[in-house]
């Protein structure tokens, strides 16, 4: 897909209530210009999935759509199949729907745990800490430094890209100078999305979610998806009467990583990983 057609693909998401970022489509084609494919039935965009490559050693597969006037018909298992093929030898994770979960099982996906999706709606100002910083002022080589410890692998590309969305706030939080954490709030299609949170502990976690909060106007609601395994990142979604309105499979094809889950307090995005 082109850049353009990744906008189709995220509007696809959108019909479905899969509610992305308003600006998500030129940050997923820094990740992997050639990360994204479409089947077409006489021209038109019929069928979507992204299979985006890490590296050698690992992919993400999401986007996942077929129209809904085109389901029924085979032509999403075929580009499942080319997606697959796109992807080598690398272990592919994905976030699955809980309708399809049995089918990724069925095509070597193994369940590693769920994500849940909170909302929740700022009804005041939280308290502030002077730590947080625009991660704009921090090194970028700081920064993919601790996003590679927290990550599965390397995403440097995308990463620039996603700091630097026009209508979005990236901080970090600098403790004994060095950052020992990081979270992105942008618009979606509904309210704000914050994505990723990640932080050394709960309480670094909870300094950057309400930095993250605090942007964003009062009434306003916001998401946050965290990994279930995380307790402390499920207490802090908590906190302030988060409701769960959604959740996901977190499968993998192949040797899971190993991700330190315990400092995953919101995952980047369903659709990259």
């Amino acid at each position: 897909m082109t850049a353009g057609e990744i906008g189709t693909a995220i509007e696809l998401a959108t019909a479905e209530g899969w509610n992305p970022g308003i600006d998500d489509a030129a940050c997923f084609h820094a990740a992997d210009p050639t990360g994204f494919l479409a089947g077409f039935i006489d021209g038109e965009l019929v069928a979507t999935i992204s299979v985006v490559k890490y590296g050698d050693a690992f992919g993400f597969l999401g986007l996942y759509i077929v129209k809904p006037a085109y389901r029924g018909r085979g032509y999403g298992f075929e580009l499942w199949n080319a997606g697959i093929a796109a992807l080598g030898r690398r272990t592919i994770g994905l976030d699955g729907v809980v309708a399809q979960q049995e089918n990724y099982r069925r095509s070597g996906f193994v369940l590693a745990y769920r994500n849940v999706r909170y909302m929740g709606v700022k009804a005041r100002l939280l308290a502030d800490d002077r730590r947080i910083v625009p991660l704009s002022s921090v090194a970028f080589g700081d920064l993919e430094a601790y996003d590679r410890s927290v990550f599965v692998t390397d995403r440097a590309s995308f990463l620039r890209a996603w700091i630097a969305q026009p209508r979005a706030l990236a901080i970090g939080l600098v403790r004994d100078d060095r950052l020992a954490g990081y979270g992105v709030i942008r618009p979606a299609a509904d309210g704000y999305k914050i994505g990723p949170l990640f932080a050394d502990d709960a309480a670094i976690a909870e300094a950057l979610l309400n930095g993250l909060v605090n942007w964003i106007p009062l009434g306003a609601t916001y998401y946050l998806d965290v990994p279930e395994p995380n307790r402390a990142a499920v207490a802090l979604a908590e906190r302030d009467a988060m409701t769960v309105v959604f959740e996901t499979a977190r499968m993998y094809a192949g040797p899971a990583p190993d991700v330190p889950v315990e400092r995953v307090f919101g995952v980047t995005t369903f659709e990259l990983g």
